[in-house]
């Protein structure tokens, strides 16, 4: 069974430092000083849970901001990230937000796509990982 949650940073920082660690400093080789930034404390983040088992994360920032959305190995491509992504956008729009952003890593760009956001911009490297930038109209 899915479950995603919705809390602030003091709730989940535990869990979802260890998901994003895991996925953005192991696998993906970021920084780990840059993995984590003052942003966090004030964002809503997405907790996603399997049956009972924490296994994604992501992040709403106070300007409408999608990131850090993050999925364990074992749990992707099981609709997992189109829940938190999904629930992040629900909660922009919730907070009044006429758009939501992110900044898509370029191998996920089809999977935001799906999710009806589109490609603005050129690409551009962050931590040397190339990124596109991707925007959602929200419908009140």
């Amino acid at each position: 069974m899915l479950r995603i949650d919705l809390c602030d940073w003091h709730d989940a920082r535990d869990i979802a430092s260890r998901i994003r660690t895991t996925v953005f400093v192991e696998e993906q080789r970021v920084p780990p000083e840059i993995e984590m930034d003052d942003r966090d404390a004030a964002s809503v983040h997405a907790l996603a849970f399997v049956d009972g088992a924490a296994v994604g994360t992501g992040r709403l920032l106070p300007d409408g901001h999608i990131g850090r959305m993050a999925v364990l190995r074992e749990a992707r491509a099981s609709g997992v990230g189109s829940a938190m992504l999904e629930r992040l956008v629900e909660e922009a729009r919730r907070l009044g937000f006429r758009e939501a952003v992110l900044s898509a890593q370029t191998h996920a760009l089809a999977f935001y796509r799906k999710h009806g956001f589109e490609a603005v911009g050129e690409v551009y490297e962050e931590a040397g990982i190339p990124h596109q930038e991707m925007r959602r109209t929200l419908k009140s």
